[in-house]
C-alpha cells in the first residue's frame, strides 16, 4: 500500500465533499435536521460500568489494504446481529471509494438498531455534520492527524450544535495532547503505528495514563480475543472498537461474547484516571506519526478506520462558518 494513502484519501474526499454539496445544499441538510428526534446517547453507551467494558461494533465491507473482507455482507442484518448480542454502539463505514460503504447504511441501520450509530468517516468539513445528523448518525469521528488544532475545534464545537457526539481519535502523545487541549470528552486510541504498519495493543496502555479524569477512552483496532481486550479493559479503557474479527467471524454472536467475556471475569478492576494520570499532562508532543482507527493487526498498512497510514495536516474545506446551534432548532 503506498504510504501517501490518507492523503490520497483526503484528497479524494474534497473532491466528494464538492460533488455532495452542489448535490444537496447545506440548508436542505439543516432542515431535515429540525425535525429528527434526539440523537441516541453514544456517550452514555460507553461511559464507566461496574464491570467489563463497552463494545463499539463495527460495519465495514472493505478497506483499502486487505480488499474485500465480507463480499456477501449484510449491513442491516449484521448491525442487528450485533445489537441483539450486546453490542453498545454501532460504527458504520460509510467511505464508498477505499471501503465500499455508503451514507445510506446508516438510516437503514438506524431503524433496525437501538444503540448509537458512530458514523465513520474522513471529516474535514461542518458539511459533513449535518450530513451525518441528516442519515442518522449519533456520533461521528473526528481524526487528529488530518485536521489543525483550529479546525478540529471548530468541529468539535459545531457537532454539539448539531446534537451530535465525536469519537476524536489519536496515535501519538501529540495527538492526545491536541485531543485534550480543544475539549475532547470521548478520546479514541488508534493502536496502530504505520511508520512500521504494526499494530500494538501498548499504544493504549502507553496513552492511557495521559489521560486525566472526566474522559471515555475507547481503544481501537488490533483485537481479535477477549484476552487482548482485557488486557486494555484492566488499564482503564471504557470501550473497543472492534471490526475485522467480527465482520470475518464465522459465528459473530460467539465472537462477541468472547469480546465481552472480560464482563464475566470481572475484569475492570481497572486504575482510575486520576491514578493514571498523575495530574499532569506536560510532556514533549511528538511529530504525529499516523492515524486512523480500525480493527485487524496486520503488518501492511491500511488505512481509514483502519484509518491510517503515514499522515500531514489535511486541509479542510472550509472552516465552521457559523455556530451550529444557531441554524437548528428541535435537534437536541
Amino acid at each position: 500500500m503506498p504510504r501517501n494513502i490518507l492523503d490520497d484519501i483526503v484528497r479524494d474526499k474534497r473532491d466528494e465533499l464538492r460533488r455532495r454539496q452542489q448535490a444537496t445544499p447545506l440548508a436542505s441538510l439543516e432542515a431535515r435536521c429540525r425535525d429528527l428526534p434526539p440523537a441516541r446517547d453514544f456517550e452514555e453507551a460507553l461511559g464507566p460500568r461496574a464491570t467489563g467494558v463497552g463494545l463499539i461494533a463495527e460495519v465495514k465491507k472493505a478497506s483499502p489494504s486487505r480488499g474485500t473482507l465480507a463480499p456477501t455482507l449484510d449491513p442491516v442484518a449484521l448491525a442487528t446481529t450485533y445489537a441483539r448480542h450486546g453490542a453498545d454502539a454501532i460504527s458504520v463505514l460509510t467511505d464508498e471509494k477505499y471501503f465500499h460503504g455508503h451514507l445510506d447504511l446508516l438510516d437503514a441501520i438506524r431503524g433496525a438498531v437501538p444503540v448509537p450509530l458512530l458514523r465513520k468517516d474522513f471529516t474535514l468539513a461542518e458539511y459533513q455534520l449535518w450530513e451525518s445528523r441528516a442519515a442518522g448518525a449519533d456520533a461521528v469521528l473526528l481524526i487528529v492527524s488530518i485536521l489543525e488544532a483550529s479546525e478540529l475545534r471548530d468541529l468539535l464545537q459545531a457537532a454539539k450544535g448539531v446534537g451530535l457526539a465525536a469519537l476524536v481519535e489519536c496515535h501519538t502523545v501529540g495527538e492526545l495532547e491536541t485531543a485534550l487541549a480543544v475539549g475532547a470528552r470521548v478520546v479514541g486510541i488508534n493502536n496502530r503505528d504505520l511508520t512500521t504498519f504494526k499494530t500494538r495493543i501498548e499504544t493504549t496502555l502507553e496513552l492511557l495514563p495521559r489521560i486525566p479524569p472526566g474522559h471515555i477512552v475507547v481503544s481501537e483496532s488490533g483485537f481479535f480475543t477477549g484476552d487482548q481486550v482485557k488486557r486494555v479493559a484492566v488499564a482503564g479503557a471504557h470501550a473497543v472498537l472492534v471490526g475485522e474479527a467480527l465482520v470475518t467471524a464465522s459465528d459473530v454472536p460467539a465472537k462477541i461474547r468472547e469480546l465481552r467475556a472480560v464482563e464475566a471475569a470481572g475484569a475492570v478492576d481497572a486504575p482510575s484516571h486520576s491514578a493514571r494520570a498523575g495530574g499532569e499532562m506536560g510532556v514533549p508532543s511528538q511529530p504525529a506519526q499516523t492515524l486512523g482507527a480500525v480493527d485487524a493487526p496486520s503488518h501492511s498498512a491500511r488505512a481509514g478506520g483502519e484509518m491510517g497510514v503515514p499522515s500531514q495536516p489535511a486541509q479542510t474545506l472550509g472552516a465552521v462558518s457559523r455556530s451550529a446551534a444557531s441554524r437548528i432548532s428541535g435537534t437536541r
